[in-house]
């Protein structure tokens, strides 16, 4: 049995980089962002002018973990705190989960076919500037 996936193209992640980069720009976060395909691969990251190096991995981590377990980080971050029933699960993957906002699945048809992460602010404009990208998707 085949099963055959959509995911995300170029065309796609750049026109959801557009995106987040008009946003960050217009609330005056410089920020990373990435989009993954629907096997959480790396299609497309950009750097903008001033954003921190250091967000560049946390962008395209967020990116993996919302594609990966098909959640927003910043919702896998309510359940992942002590007590919780992902407690724990930051450390998973080689570390590359990540748990506070910024990564969002991006869906075509009900279906995830990749994600977006953001890293360069607050996790609140990190969350702003990934649904807006979301959104042109």
């Amino acid at each position: 049995m085949t099963i055959k996936l959509e995911s995300v193209s170029l065309d796609d992640a750049q026109r959801v980089i557009a995106a987040a980069q008009a946003k960050a720009a217009e609330i005056e976060s410089p920020s990373n962002v990435a989009v993954v395909d629907v096997g959480a691969n790396l299609v497309a990251h950009v750097r903008m002018d001033n954003a921190w190096a250091g967000s560049i991995d946390i962008s395209i981590n967020k990116a993996f973990t919302a594609r990966a377990f098909d959640i927003a980080t910043k919702d896998l971050a309510a359940n992942a705190q002590p007590g919780e029933q992902f407690f724990g699960i930051h450390g998973s993957n080689q570390g590359r989960v990540m748990i506070f906002a910024g990564g969002i699945p991006l869906l075509r048809g009900g279906a995830v076919v990749g994600a977006v992460g953001v890293s360069g602010g607050s996790g609140e404009q990190d969350q702003a500037i990934a649904e807006a990208a979301a959104a042109a998707f």
